[in-house]
């Protein structure tokens, strides 16, 4: 078969799903993409309209094509050179730790990107019709499922 093929990029990524498995092993996400410079972040590439994602087990596995409804998170390391500093200044951070519905716990902080009369940690978890948000941690930034958080708790 000959055909286009968009070039990928692969991240080392940490998959937990409804199962209650964790796979250690990567995703690719694309190449480029035309809302900003750079690949295209992993929630990016979770919020897309399409209902499967490509991750590959470590080891010698091969691809999966794992549905995001199943997904409860995705986690990748934490890259702070790649972080907009002048981004993070503008954006308000909060707090939280949400529980899963497998009952694990996430602390961390959510980057708040919205206007200042609604600003609260419940105006981003409802401000969006994406499926997934992120939590960023010291080394990590879990993308959770909103589908599967049980609750959330504010921490500050």
């Amino acid at each position: 078969m000959t055909g286009f093929a968009i070039p990928r990029v692969s991240i080392p990524a940490s998959l937990l799903l409804t199962d209650g498995d964790r796979r250690l092993g990567e995703i690719y996400v694309a190449e480029r993409v035309s809302q900003h410079s750079g690949p295209e972040t992993a929630l990016e590439m979770l919020n897309r309209a399409e209902g499967f994602f490509p991750f590959r087990p470590a080891g010698d596995g091969p691809v999966l094509l794992v549905t995001k409804a199943r997904t409860i998170s995705l986690s990748v390391p934490r890259n702070v050179a790649a972080e907009d500093p002048a981004r993070l200044s503008a954006a308000k951070l909060a707090a939280l730790t949400i529980t899963l519905a497998n009952d694990v716990d996430i602390t961390g902080w959510a980057t708040l990107e919205l206007p200042e009369y609604h600003s609260r940690l419940l105006d981003y978890l409802n401000a969006s019709r994406d499926p997934f948000f992120a939590i960023t941690t010291t080394d990590e930034i879990h993308f959770v499922n909103r589908a599967h958080v049980l609750y959330a708790r504010p921490e500050d």
